[in-house]
């Protein structure tokens, strides 16, 4: 399977099907919903998705997890590193996961910038504990969460401009990662992170210290539960707006993003049903659930697939 991929993609250098496999192990092991979805596409998709990924989560993994007892000095010292190895050219065969995020970013022409605003958003984590409202929380997921959705548009292609799927890919990349804030308060604050307005929450008398207090007793105050449900109403909306850009995209990539939407979405309902009980416990969509909704998807990406090789033929023919 792997290798029929990087076949599928043109990719035939050893080391950097190497670099490539090491990215997909990255997203099999630690993105589950993700890496399902990536099924969904062609084939010859999937290797950079996964580039993509692995360059994600390699950055994830210095802010977060390795060695908890490092030091903010350190892991800014490794990150900078990062960012200095990736911005100074050349294939990085000798690092597997810069080598298949270079490739990847050469051969889609994606934008350098992109990379720095999500290299600029986990520089952020390293300083900032908390956001006092919408703007200054857009401000970090800007490079955090858009930055990556903006990233995978060259790879799924468009049937419009790029730049009219611009603010629905970016949306769907904020949408995803509200997602991950909402169902991970609990986990963020074992991190001494709230990615939630304070503003907002403030409207429903939360604080930082009530906030704690439900980490600390395992329960949610109901103060809290209304905050949540007002979060949620606003990921939702975000959920809708980026649902209309998925006409926007190649019919053959359709399927994957439709699929990641509804699964994503689909933890906020796990939340409610848990009526917001996110203290001491994850929210997460069944796995029946789950494989019921992929395998409807993949139905769709075999015949979106099979329409455009028989389109394909039919224009060789005419030719």
């Amino acid at each position: 399977m792997i290798r029929s991929e990087l076949d599928a993609a043109g990719i035939y250098d050893p080391r950097l099907r190497h670099a490539y496999r090491r990215c997909r192990q990255l997203n099999a092991a630690h993105g589950r919903t993700f890496f399902l979805a990536t099924r969904l596409l062609a084939p010859d998709q999937r290797p950079p998705v996964h580039a993509l990924y692995g360059f994600a989560r390699y950055a994830d993994d210095i802010l977060d997890s390795l060695n908890p007892g490092l030091g903010k000095d350190i892991r800014a010292k490794r990150l900078q590193q990062l960012s200095d190895q990736f911005f100074a050219g050349g294939d990085h065969l000798g690092e597997p996961i810069l080598a298949a995020v270079s490739h990847t970013a050469r051969r889609y022409d994606i934008g350098a910038e992109l990379f720095e605003d999500f290299l600029t958003s986990m520089r952020m984590d390293l300083t900032v504990s908390e956001y006092p409202n919408r703007d200054a929380l857009n401000t970090y997921m800007r490079g955090s969460a858009e930055a990556i959705g903006l990233q995978v548009l060259p790879i799924l292609g468009t049937v419009v401009p790029v730049a009219e799927a611009v603010p629905y890919a970016a949306a769907l990349g904020r949408a995803f990662q509200l997602t991950n804030f909402f169902r991970d308060v609990d986990e963020d604050l074992a991190r001494d992170r709230v990615y939630l307005p304070a503003d907002e929450l403030a409207a429903d008398g939360v604080d930082r210290d009530l906030l704690m207090w439900c980490h600390r007793h395992r329960r949610t105050d109901n103060r809290v539960r209304n905050a949540l449900a007002a979060q949620q109403g606003i990921i939702r909306s975000t959920y809708r707006f980026a649902a209309d850009g998925i006409p926007m995209l190649a019919p053959r990539s359709r399927p994957c993003v439709a699929t990641a939407l509804t699964l994503y979405s689909e933890i906020l309902d796990c939340v409610e049903d848990k009526d917001f009980e996110v203290f001491g416990q994850r929210a997460t969509v069944g796995q029946a659930r789950r494989l019921r909704v992929a395998g409807a998807g993949l139905i769709q990406a075999w015949r979106a697939r099979s329409a455009a090789s028989d389109v394909s033929e039919f224009e060789s023919g005419a030719a």
